[in-house]
């Protein structure tokens, strides 16, 4: 079997390369990243290659030549570097995504893989108290990574709708915790007091990075299709991470957030700007309820447990 993944090089993607290459090691893993792989420590059944997902004729052109069975889409921003702007964004996430589907459309490939992101639902008010599989995906205007998660979910509805013969496994995760991992909402919990916003509980889900690769290597095995919500078991709110982390929680008023944002971000003294209030205070809170009924699949670790892990792993006091 040919496996294709893209994002190879990023977090998730090299654990996975690792993984599988030791669990399948008469597949051929080709592992593509805008940032090649070097192939000194490599196992001899993985082949780094060289792709920039935005350019539609080097997806199509790889695809072509590889013939992969599945491909495992892991290749998006989500903290894009100083300077990237949204129209390159888009290229990458979406953009991306739509040439991947084509071209695996038109090359045979039997399963796409897509990690999406609990971001596509938004953060929106009339989201529900615990979001399954069902509820509508809302994004968000005026935060680019929400906003294209949900533009990659509407291709893959429509690819799914015109194209039953690819089957499709879209994964939602909640914020990824690992050992080594490093992320926006990660450094939210290493300052010294914990910001929140009055009169919104904030309630974070957590799911283990071993957790996700697992659930990917099950998913190319078992040849799944489906969509599925990443998390573990409950949520923590920011006032119980505080307790947790020993440090001072301050709920704010919005209002205040909003000014002092509003102040701040045009001066270049904050990279959020007033509608990062969303952000926390309609945080998207997944059930994990599909993902151990139906994919079979009971996470390791609780929200807690994942979060008291990675504050071990990581130091973080």
């Amino acid at each position: 079997m040919r496996v294709l993944i893209t994002g190879a090089g990023g977090y998730i993607g090299q654990q996975l390369l690792n993984q599988l290459a030791i669990q399948q090691p008469h597949w051929t893993l080709i592992a593509a990243d805008v940032r090649p792989l070097k192939r000194a420590g490599l196992k001899l059944n993985i082949e780094p290659l060289l792709l920039d997902i935005s350019r539609p004729a080097a997806v199509k052109r790889c695809v072509a030549t590889w013939r992969p069975q599945a491909v495992v889409h892991l290749a998006s921003v989500s903290a894009p570097p100083p300077g990237m702007s949204e129209a390159q964004l888009h290229a990458i996430d979406v953009g991306g995504t739509q040439t991947l589907i084509q071209a695996a459309v038109a090359h045979g490939v039997e399963q796409l893989i897509v990690t999406s992101s609990g971001a596509a639902y938004g953060y929106d008010p009339l989201n529900a108290e615990w979001l399954d599989e069902d509820q509508p995906l809302r994004g968000h205007a005026q935060f680019t990574y929400a906003k294209h998660r949900r533009e990659v979910e509407l291709l893959l509805a429509e690819a799914r709708g015109q194209h039953p013969q690819l089957k499709q496994l879209v994964l939602r995760p909640g914020t990824i915790l690992g050992k080594r991992l490093s992320n926006p909402i990660s450094e939210l919990f290493k300052r010294s007091t914990i910001l929140g916003i009055r009169g919104s509980d904030s309630r974070f889900v957590f799911i283990w990075d071993q957790d996700v690769v697992d659930i990917l290597c099950r998913g190319l095995r078992q040849q799944s299709s489906g969509i599925f919500n990443l998390a573990g078991d409950g949520a923590l709110s920011l006032k119980e991470i505080a307790e947790l982390l020993g440090k001072p929680y301050r709920a704010l008023p919005v209002w205040l957030i909003r000014a002092a944002l509003g102040v701040l971000k045009p001066l270049g003294l904050s990279p959020y700007g007033p509608e990062q209030v969303d952000f926390l205070r309609y945080w998207p809170v997944l059930s994990n309820q599909r993902l151990k009924r139906d994919f079979g699949f009971s996470p390791r670790y609780s929200s807690r447990e994942a979060f008291l892990a990675f504050l071990r792993a990581q130091g973080i006091s």
